[in-house]
């Protein structure tokens, strides 16, 4: 689970200020205020981790890509070439690394990673990596730091505080840039005889961003068949092409879930259809083959008690919209993150306070064959709705405030900005932004003075010969 992330010089961001990333983080702001910019470097850098180009420090995408950011010089902050860009991001780990040096007979060991980066661009306005350093922490406190940099003259080296590398006997041959944004290179590894844990620090990041999945605000349509010859897909995708494919693939290799400790547990579909039946969407869902078999299915509905059962194209749109959302929360492995943009939209307010408690229950509640999933969900929304039944449930303890982390995002002058909020025991916000939903009261005065304007005028008329 990612703990932390810090960005400077980024698109609209000059500089995020460091970033507290709970189980359940919500980011609210004006539309183009840069929420988005900040799931965006995520996926550059896990479409950097999938790529093949290790030569390439952080590969920006294309139109086949999880996100296409154009440029580098786009990526930058007011497009200035000059400044670097730099991030800081810092996970938990599943279990806790411990790291050797068999020279000295030193270990180290932590249960979080920290990756802080820098980069700036080349003479071919490439990016280039000027500093990578990786922080081993256990419990907070810092046991590990490897520092890759570059002297006044340019050359590479790799430094530690705590762990001293030893050199390889012979010529003394210089180090190598490193592979990607993570990765010190094999060549340069080669070079020391206590190196070879570098490689597992790697190996650590890349797992990290490989668990993170994003899910878009814009979903495909509702299809009347769906095919499925028994692949596992990663996620249900960025638009939630492969809901049904996810939901299909988890329910064949029995997946069960439940919704916390000795609540009973269901196979994956029978979960997903209790959900929507709660959230008041539907009465009934399930995926069927259209014929014994066959590849292809449809996906069947009942919106309530008496109704027939009809395919999801011939329901309302906000099913099939609702659906990616719900499946990715639960359908997503342990210790993963997932990005999610609007997941309320095209859903009745009530739905989108509903969809609080799904996501309370997939990130703090929800076990799977008996074991807690620690998923993280970190959302990009506009529902006041949402929030409302967040603070909510704050308050009744359903879910801790330390579990929650809330942001507001809004522009100025001198580029993004992002507010923490202070979401307290008793489910207040403590920094209520100005004009966080718009200015409800003088909208409710303006309408007031409106209806007693046009009350006297009819008053008026009225006596009028």
């Amino acid at each position: 689970m990612l703990t932390h992330l810090h960005i400077k010089n980024f698109k609209a961001w000059k500089d995020t200020g460091p970033i507290r990333l709970a189980p359940l983080t919500i980011i609210f702001g004006a539309n183009s205020a840069g929420k988005s910019s900040l799931g965006h470097l995520l996926l550059a850098l896990k479409q950097t981790v999938l790529s093949a180009d290790r030569k390439r420090a952080l590969q920006l995408g294309d139109e086949n890509s999880l996100v296409d950011l154009g440029t580098f010089k786009e990526c930058l902050h007011q497009h200035d070439l000059s400044q670097p860009l730099e991030f800081e991001t810092g996970w938990k780990l599943p279990n806790d690394l411990m790291i050797e040096d068999p020279i000295n007979n030193n270990q180290f060991t932590g249960n979080e990673l920290f990756l802080k980066v820098s980069m700036l661009a080349d003479h071919n306005e490439q990016p280039r990596i000027q500093t990578m350093n990786y922080s081993l922490r256990h419990q907070g406190q810092e046991t590990l730091q490897i520092t890759y940099h570059q002297d006044a003259k340019g050359k590479p080296e790799i430094t530690s505080t705590q762990y001293q590398f030893t050199r390889n006997t012979g010529r003394p041959w210089p180090l190598n840039h490193p592979d990607k944004f993570y990765r010190i290179s094999d060549q340069s590894r080669a070079r020391f005889q206590n190196a070879e844990f570098l490689s597992d620090l790697a190996l650590q990041t890349e797992a990290a961003l490989n668990a993170v999945d994003y899910l878009g605000p814009l979903r495909d349509h509702p299809k009347r068949i769906y095919s499925w010859s028994g692949e596992t897909p990663d996620s249900v995708g960025a638009r939630g092409e492969f809901t049904v494919a996810a939901i299909l693939a988890a329910t064949q290799q029995g997946r069960k879930l439940n919704r916390g400790y000795r609540k009973p547990l269901e196979p994956f579909d029978q979960f997903i259809a209790q959900w929507l039946k709660q959230l008041g969407i539907i009465e009934s869902f399930s995926v069927k083959p259209v014929a014994e078999g066959r590849k292809e299915f449809e996906v069947l509905v009942k919106t309530h008690t008496q109704a027939s059962e009809v395919k999801i194209t011939d329901v309302g749109f906000g099913v099939s919209q609702m659906l990616p959302a719900l499946v990715q929360a639960f359908y997503c492995q342990p210790h993963s993150t997932v990005w999610m943009e609007q997941p309320e939209i095209h859903l009745h307010p009530q739905v989108q306070a509903e969809l609080a408690d799904v996501f309370i229950s997939a990130t703090t509640q929800a076990r799977e064959n008996k074991k807690e999933r620690h998923v993280q969900l970190i959302v990009e929304s506009h529902s006041e709705h949402f929030l409302n039944r967040l603070q909510r449930r704050v308050a009744e303890g359903i879910i801790s405030a330390d579990d929650v982390a809330v942001y507001f995002c809004q522009r100025s002058p001198s580029g993004a900005e992002l507010q923490p909020l202070r979401l307290n025991m008793f489910g207040e916000i403590e920094n209520w932004p100005e004009n966080f939903f718009g200015d409800e009261m003088a909208d409710i005065a303006a309408r007031t003075i409106a209806a007693m304007r046009r009350k006297q005028a009819l008053a008026t008329q009225s006596q009028q010969p």
